[in-house]
């Protein structure tokens, strides 16, 4: 374990006992931050968790208040955050002005972040204190959402000339910031990535870390297994700073 490691376990751990050591989920070293508090998706959370724990990944889950007595020093003792699936409204409402800045901060300072549905979502310019990652860019629904579609097996395609189902509900479509390395069937983009300042930033409007149980009444063509073995990639790319292959 390095210094900086120690340092931010005991910064975390000394946030916790002062909160009330509520019954966070600590595994291995905090290099990576998974957000789990109000607005996120318990479920996604979980999933999000069991990709982690396959990839043999440490992690530490942390909400709002946490984040809040870390400070934006604190955060950046960890390599990445990520952001899941949830309500983003929530989850900006639940984060507060300050967290929300101190996170925006710590991104910019060198911390990465990967934000997946409504964590892509709160990474643009959000009116509910979104983080602004993306140089005043605003993300709305991905077009299936017009049609009164809430869920659906998505065809994404990538630079690679490959094409994989994918788990979607509710999520973004990424217009107006970053590179791009995936894209729904309509050609909008499904996944973009960029700095902000010195973190590295990779944003995902649908879900490949879902699991086999999210698909009951949807049809795919690709495995969960093979879905959630993309996730991991994501998740490596985006806390070693490295770009995914792009169109």
């Amino acid at each position: 374990m390095t210094r900086r490691h120690l340092a931010g376990m005991l910064a975390l751990g000394a946030a916790g006992w002062a909160l009330g050591c509520r019954a966070a989920r600590h595994r291995g070293d905090p290099s990576i931050l998974l957000y789990d508090g109000a607005g996120t998706s318990p479920n996604d959370v979980r999933a999000f968790e069991a990709v982690l724990r396959r990839a043999g990944l440490g992690y530490w889950t942390v909400n709002a208040a946490e984040l809040g007595a870390m400070g934006e020093a604190g955060m950046r003792r960890s390599r990445l955050t990520i952001v899941p699936g949830g309500n983003y409204i929530d989850i900006g409402n639940g984060l507060g002005a300050r967290t929300a800045a101190d996170l925006r901060n710590a991104v910019s300072g060198g911390l990465n972040y990967l934000g997946v549905c409504a964590g892509a979502f709160l990474a643009g310019n959000s009116p509910y204190n979104g983080l602004n990652l993306t140089g005043g860019a605003r993300f709305g629904f991905y077009s299936a959402e017009r049609r009164g579609v809430r869920k659906a097996a998505l065809a994404i395609a990538f630079p690679e000339g490959a094409t994989a189902d994918h788990y979607w509900e509710d999520g973004p479509e990424l217009s107006g910031w970053g590179a791009v390395a995936a894209r729904y069937p309509d050609g909008t983009p499904a996944i973009v990535e960029g700095r902000a300042g010195r973190g590295w930033v990779i944003l995902a409007g649908f879900h490949p870390e879902a699991p086999e149980s999210w698909r009951q009444g949807l049809r795919f063509g690709a495995s969960a297994e093979a879905d959630n073995a993309f996730a991991q990639r994501l998740i490596r790319a985006a806390l070693d700073g490295k770009a995914l292959p792009r169109f």
